[in-house]
């Protein structure tokens, strides 16, 4: 076996350790917390339905219906519209109506 397969075992074997919970030898692991996004109460400050909220935000109506029923987490650029529009409701409002 060559030194990179020997390598790769030891890789997958740490991995595997890392992944039952077991403490790895120098392995570091970074956690970033992530506040979660209460979309039903921003689209509610917004007076918008769930259809124009899933319109403006770019996502199914459906995907939006999981944020608000707390199976899934917005990410990304929509996560990042979602507290412009938590914190400043009426910039929003305003784009959204200009035309």
């Amino acid at each position: 076996m060559t030194s990179f397969g020997e390598e790769l075992i030891h890789a997958m074997s740490e991995a595997l350790d890392h992944a039952r919970g077991n403490t790895v030898s120098g392995m570091r692991v970074n956690t970033v917390e992530i506040d979660a996004i209460d979309a039903k109460a921003i689209r509610k400050k917004l007076d918008l339905t769930q259809n124009e909220m899933a319109l403006v935000l770019g996502v199914s109506p459906s995907g939006y219906r999981k944020w608000e029923q707390g199976q899934r987490q917005p990410s990304g650029a929509a996560r990042t519209l979602l507290r412009i529009m938590d914190k400043e409701p009426e910039a929003v409002l305003r784009a959204l109506t200009a035309a």
